[in-house]
């Protein structure tokens, strides 16, 4: 198949699987709170976020390696491919083994990371089931990235949200019964073991060469780029990582644990968000990293352009989307007192809009193989993103660490990561980059007014109307996009892609 089409397939079976996936996440929410409560809610978030954090552990070998893989599937060297994977699942072994290592040393501290220690039967143990679930995951990893890698990604998609709903199904279940946390924890060990299992299988038999255990040595030049790139994942990683996952770790630290629970059910909106749009950047990586193997810089740059276009437009409906409906949503989901202020959802709904305008440039960063080029940018990031949350935290509460987030990226992401990508991945001026990002900002405060306008007319708190503002902030941004954008290049592009594989191929059959 075409990239376009493998990028089509990849995109249509994750959508599938994530929105299958979201309802069933938001379902089996509403037993863990009712069930369980507000600490246990709190210690889920944090407990995700240091596991995360131990994750630095993995250093970007997999990513410099997945970057290494694209040009041998590209050209079909299966020698250099079965180098390749040889070594990745001997680093990935050891750092599964060094993350259950280091989460052993960890478990006595937990006090460290949470304010009002809460009264939680096995707290510790609990934290243990965590690690181990996080270990387990690395064991298989690397064949999954290489069915990725290959571009088909839809495959590996389609075992996570398997597991995934059945678990969510048996999760449920078992609380009813139990009422019992570690029973929860235990079923979601069982399933990422049987996940990682399958997709194994299925990859050796698509791949019968990770079968055998001999493979040639790479050659100094992969081993000299695998190392360098390595090298400034690390610094990435570390970066990207830290900004990410200490947000719940300053909560619990400097607000309250119970204020990880509240933020937790609004980060479950924010991530049920970023993955549904994020399938659509991880579809189409590969095909970006297959592009940018032929070199051709000049076709790289307008594929950018359109990825950019069509970013700028899901992720401005979509800020819209939860600035307005967020707070209904969360009263109609599991009650009034889970609500917070509208301060608090403006900054968390400007955070999510400036991360989520990174995604074409990060996905092209990647794909491109351009880690190098900015891998101090991360130091900075993390340094300014600490000392800025920290300030504001006793201040502004929950609202100031996010606050932070935000004051970090604009003084170091927003500018640095397009700059290298232009300069050397496109080889081209930066200048168009950032006058159309202007000009989207400014699109995007329009619709966002003209959306209040219209909202405001509708009466407050009542389920009934949740749905009609849920109407509005869909239908009111994406026409005003449609009457600036309908006669660009960019838009005729995604016309074009839905009319020559999805529309043809329909009437072809009827």
């Amino acid at each position: 198949m075409s990239r376009t089409q493998n990028s089509l397939i990849n995109l249509i079976v994750a959508l599938i699987g994530q929105g299958l996936g979201l309802i069933i996440s938001f379902i089996a929410r509403i037993f863990f709170v009712k069930i369980l409560g507000t600490e246990y809610l709190g210690i889920n978030g944090l407990f995700t976020n240091i596991l995360t954090m131990l994750s630095l552990v993995e250093l970007g070998i997999g990513p410099a390696i997945v970057f290494s893989l694209y040009k041998p599937l590209s050209e079909n060297d299966i020698k250099k491919v079965k180098s390749l994977m040889h070594l990745y699942k001997e680093a990935y072994t050891i750092i599964g083994i060094i993350i259950l290592i280091l989460g052993l040393i960890l478990t006595p501290f937990l006090s460290l990371f949470i304010k009002n220690m809460p009264d939680v039967p096995n707290i510790h143990f609990i934290f243990l089931l965590f690690v181990i679930n996080s270990s387990l995951s690395y064991f298989f990893s690397y064949k999954r990235n290489l069915i990725i890698a290959d571009q088909q990604r839809y495959i590996a998609t389609a075992y996570r949200y398997i597991f995934f709903i059945a678990l969510n199904f048996l999760q449920i279940i078992f609380l009813l019964i139990t009422r019992n946390y570690v029973t929860f924890l235990v079923l979601q060990i069982i399933s990422t073991l049987l996940e990682n299992i399958a997709i194994s299988k299925t990859a050796d038999k698509r791949y019968p060469f990770l079968k055998d255990r001999q493979a040639e040595k790479l050659d100094t030049e992969t081993v000299q780029e695998i190392k360098k790139n390595t090298g400034a994942m690390v610094l990435h990683k570390i970066g990207g990582i830290v900004v990410k996952s200490t947000d719940n770790i300053l909560i619990s630290a400097k607000v309250g644990i119970t204020w990880v629970g509240l933020y937790s059910n609004y980060q479950l909106i924010l991530n049920a968000l970023d993955l549904i749009i994020g399938q659509f950047f991880s579809a189409i990586t590969a095909s970006v990293g297959n592009l940018g193997a032929t070199g051709n810089k000049k076709k790289a740059l307008a594929v950018f352009q359109n990825i950019q276009f069509i970013n700028f437009w899901i992720y401005s409906f979509s800020a819209i989307c939860f600035y307005y409906i967020a707070n209904p949503f969360i009263n109609w989901w599991i009650g009034e007192e889970f609500v917070m202020n509208d301060n608090v959802i403006l900054v968390l709904t400007i955070n999510f809009y400036i991360q989520g305008m990174r995604k074409s440039v990060l996905t092209f960063r990647d794909a491109l193989g351009l880690y190098w080029k900015d891998r101090y940018k991360p130091i900075f990031e993390v340094i300014i993103n600490i000392v800025v949350s920290i300030m504001l935290a006793p201040r502004l509460g929950i609202s100031g660490i996010f606050i932070g987030t935000i004051v970090s990226t604009l003084t170091t992401c927003f500018w640095i990561e397009p700059y290298v990508l232009y300069k050397y991945g496109f080889e081209s001026t930066i200048r168009p980059y950032f006058l159309r990002y202007v000009k989207n900002i400014l699109l995007t405060l329009m619709a966002w007014y003209l959306t209040g306008i219209f909202n405001n007319f509708l009466p407050e708190n009542t389920n009934f109307m949740l749905i009609f503002k849920l109407l509005i902030c869909l239908v009111i941004p994406n026409i005003m996009f449609l009457i600036v954008f309908y006669r660009t290049t960019e838009f005729e592009y995604f016309v074009s892609i839905i009319n020559n594989n999805i529309v043809k191929k329909i009437t072809k059959r009827h």
